[in-house]
């Protein structure tokens, strides 16, 4: 048996429960708050403590996957589960759901695991993918919003609770016969880590974007079954599946945003989830129909999920020895994601009587995001174009169209010996030879006025006063009114071949 090859399926159906445990309180809460009083701000705590505390604790998660492994840290959340779900099951006020609530949270904290876990048993081209498919285990929260109040129909809420303990268990033991004991670990302490990753302004940014995309799917998941009960006046079996529904479409879409982050860039992937997140948020704080409603909420599945699994292919890109922290820095703000936006339409509709103000607001923070990834993405185009200049081993030098030097790469300095900041400021002048003639001269600026480029060989002079012969190519640089702005030459040292030629018509002739 290949243990190595067992890890994605058993990590994802892992994921899946802790994500059905996760949500317990607000799949079944149109039944419990039948029993216990609970106010509406009583009502958005309980259903957000789990949120909250799963989402801090998946900084930790990360880290001690690094150091554990997988199957400790799976075993350990499982059994550990056992504690909250007994509890709730015999909870009976508004104190109980809460301390209860709180450990749930490790449900959802178990998701730092898998991310930080599997990238390890793949190569870099299918991370995306892999995380895409290990991101499946989002169903878990549409099967407790589904199936959870079908079974409390017939059992009640309290016995539906407590048949999680024997899928728990089941769990833990599977983990412990079939999870990877052999896994690397990484001992590097944590605030070391949480140092080393905090300096890379990429992490806040896939911090930012995460928040909104996993936020947005958290949020709905929890805010849905009460929303369609009390606004649409839906039966809860109806209101159930109409959230599992929003669940399994963005869950279905994670692995596809996976997948298109592997194939094309992801950057350009999240430009359509924000677009798409945008202009349904708008849609919803119009308070619409029901199927226009319908219709904002399945867009917002839809670039959520796509969201979700573009964003981890960006992770091990730029976080390749702090993956653990990373994952769980950024998964953490996710779920924060899902923590907040529940509680402040809360408060705004008991303030204004609707939720428009709170999807206003979803929609710029996705606006926001939107113009951030596109900053991104150019910045990203311009650190390429600026690494392959300076590590390109041809010199290169940018002059503006008066020939005074702009730029030149680490290449320019190892072949004339001028550092940067002696050529900035100056004319390629300073490296002439003497060699050439004005009509030289004369005749290269008349090719680069009337063809756009120059190529031929030039003798030059170095700093140490050395002359040397170079094979340069001068192209003109125009703006889009087709106007020159700058001349790039690049150039490369050909002495040593001019001197063998020398030497071969010297000894034929």
């Amino acid at each position: 048996m290949n243990v190595k090859k067992l890890q994605l399926p058993l990590q994802t159906v892992s994921l899946v429960l802790g994500f059905m445990v996760w949500v317990i309180l607000s799949s079944l809460m149109p039944y419990i708050k039948e029993d216990i009083a609970l106010s509406p701000s009583q009502l958005a705590w309980v259903t957000a403590i789990p949120i909250l505390f799963g989402s801090v604790m998946r900084i930790p998660f990360g880290y001690m996957t690094n150091r554990y492994g997988a199957r400790k840290l799976f075993m350990a959340s499982f059994v550990l589960l056992l504690a909250p779900v007994f509890w709730i099951s015999q909870a009976n006020s508004f104190a109980d759901l809460i301390a209860g609530g709180l450990f749930l949270g490790i449900g959802g904290a178990v998701f730092s695991v898998g991310v930080t876990s599997l990238p390890q048993y793949y190569p870099k081209e299918r991370h995306g993918f892999v995380n895409g498919i290990y991101g499946i285990g989002n169903l878990g929260t549409a099967l407790s919003a589904f199936g959870a109040p079908v079974v409390a129909v017939y059992l009640g809420w309290s016995r539906t609770v407590l048949l999680y303990s024997g899928v728990l268990l089941v769990l833990a033991g599977l983990n412990f016969l079939l999870g990877d004991r052999q896994e690397a670990s990484v001992k590097t302490p944590l605030l070391e880590q949480i140092k080393a990753v905090s300096r890379n302004e990429k992490l806040w940014f896939l911090c930012l974007f995460y928040f909104l995309t996993f936020g947005s799917f958290v949020a709905f998941t929890v805010y849905l079954p009460n929303f369609l009960v009390s606004h649409f006046q839906l039966d809860k079996v109806d209101a159930g599946m109409r959230t599992a529904g929003f669940i399994v479409l963005a869950t279905a879409m994670r692995p596809v945003g996976g997948w298109l982050g592997d194939r094309f860039n992801p950057f350009k992937i999240l430009m359509f989830v924000f677009v798409g997140l945008t202009a349904a948020a708008i849609l919803l704080s119009f308070a619409p129909s029901m199927r226009l409603y319908t219709i904002g909420c399945l867009t917002v599945a839809f670039c959520a999920g796509t969201g979700n699994g573009t964003i981890f292919k960006l992770v091990p890109l730029y976080f390749t020895k702090q993956a653990g922290i990373a994952n769980g820095i950024i998964s953490a703000m996710g779920g924060l994601g899902g923590f907040f936006p529940p509680l402040i339409l809360t408060i705004l509709f008991n303030i204004t009587g609707h939720y428009a103000i709170g999807f206003m607001a979803l929609s710029q923070i996705a606006l926001a995001s939107l113009i951030l990834v596109v900053w991104m993405f150019f910045q990203e185009r311009l650190t390429l174009a600026a690494n392959i200049v300076e590590n390109t081993v041809e010199g290169i030098m940018i002059t503006d169209v008066r020939g005074v030097i702009q730029s030149v790469n680490a290449a320019f300095t190892r072949l004339t010996g001028y550092a940067p900041e002696e050529a900035i400021g100056q004319t390629p002048s300073m490296l002439k030879s003497g060699k050439q003639d004005k009509l030289f001269y004369d005749q290269m600026w008349e090719s680069l006025r009337t063809k756009g480029f120059w190529q031929g060989a030039i003798w030059n002079r170095k700093k140490n006063g050395d002359i040397y012969m170079e094979w340069l190519t001068i192209s003109s640089v125009k703006n889009d009114a087709g106007e020159v702005i700058y001349y790039a030459g690049m150039f490369s040292d050909i002495t040593r071949q001019q001197l063998l030629l020398e030497r071969g018509a010297e000894a034929s002739a």
